[in-house]
Order: structure tokens, then C-alpha cells, then sequence
């Protein structure tokens, strides 16, 4: 979420603020007294809370002689909902770096000098044991059981639970004594 966002939002939470955006919906340009009279509430009050839509970009100030006149920015008012809240790129960037480093400790901690100590009993640090255990198999080859086996006997003696975990999690298919990596 950006910024510009957030203000927005905050310039939203407020019932004062609101009223002075129904009241600028019809696309006239106002002054401060005018809202004043509509809305019952001081030109003080008033002016304070056009300063927080104006600075949020709800709102455009254009001085006119010796008052200035207030109006809807349309455009930003517009705006979806989806598209103010979308994560940025840098946003994005720092997630996945939480996301690797998450995963990077679960490995440091179930895997020891290659062997896994235990199997997870936490469904996502199980689904990151059995993700580093599908790595080990290739895209397109027909594995025979045997040969899951051995591969993942590297990791820990209970093949069998590693295998029908792998299964269950769709990393690894199979027939009967065949097993392959989905693509």
C-alpha cells in the first residue's frame, strides 16, 4: 500500500470530512463559508479538514481573488479500491525476502548435514521439507518406487511417510510402482 494510500484512507475515517465530500459530489466548486452553512459547522473547523482532503489529493484548492474555492478530484475519487491497496513492487520485493528467509530457517532447522531430523508436524513447514524434497526429481522422468525410495533414504529412513506426504501434496504422482514430478 502507498503513501498516498494511507492518507487517503485516514482523510476517509472522518464523518466531518466525509460531509464535505457529499457536499462537493455535485462537481460545483465551494468556499469555505458556503460548506460552512451547509454542513452547521464552524469555518474553522471547516478549513481544517479541506487542509487533510487537500493533502490526501481528495480535494483541489483554486484561489480565486480574495477566497479560494474547493473542489472533488474526480479522478482519485474514482479510483479502485483494488488499485489503492495493490502491493507496490518494493513491497512485493520485501515480502518475498520475509518468505525466504522463513523458508531458509525451517530448512536450518529440520535439516542437519543433509538429513532431515524430523518431519514437520506443522502443515507449512511440512509443505517446505517436501517442496526441498521434490527438487530432487527430475520433470518428465518415471521414478520406480525403489528409486524414491533411495532418493529420499538420503533424508531419512521413513520413506514411506515421505511418500505418501509428496503424494498428498500433488509434489509427486504415481501408479501403481510409478511415480513422476508433475510439470
Amino acid at each position: 500500500m502507498n503513501n498516498n494510500a494511507i492518507q487517503v484512507f485516514k482523510a476517509l475515517s472522518d464523518r466531518s470530512r466525509l460531509g464535505i465530500i457529499n457536499a462537493l459530489l455535485d462537481g460545483e466548486p465551494k468556499y469555505v463559508e458556503l460548506l460552512s452553512e451547509q454542513l452547521h459547522l464552524a469555518p474553522s473547523t471547516i478549513s481544517f479538514h479541506l487542509k487533510k482532503l487537500e493533502d490526501a489529493g481528495l480535494v483541489r484548492r483554486r484561489k480565486q481573488q480574495y477566497y479560494a474555492d474547493y473542489q472533488l478530484n474526480a479522478e482519485l475519487l474514482e479510483r479502485s479500491l483494488r488499485s489503492m491497496v495493490e502491493v507496490e513492487d518494493w513491497d512485493r520485493h520485501v515480502q518475498e525476502e520475509r518468505v525466504r528467509l522463513y523458508r531458509r530457517k525451517v530448512l536450518d532447522t529440520f535439516l542437519q548435514d543433509g538429513r532431515l531430523l524430523s518431519i514437520p508436524v506443522q502443515r507449512k513447514k511440512r509443505r517446505i521439507i517436501l517442496e526441498h524434497l521434490a527438487a530432487e526429481f527430475e520433470s518428465g522422468r518415471t521414478y520406480s518406487e525403489q528409486e524414491v525410495n533411495a532418493i529420499l533414504q538420503v533424508y531419512h529412513s521413513d520413506t514411506a511417510t515421505l511418500r505418501r506426504e509428496l503424494i498428498m501434496e500433488r509434489l509427486l504422482e504415481r501408479k501403481p510402482n510409478e511415480y513422476w514430478k508433475p510439470a
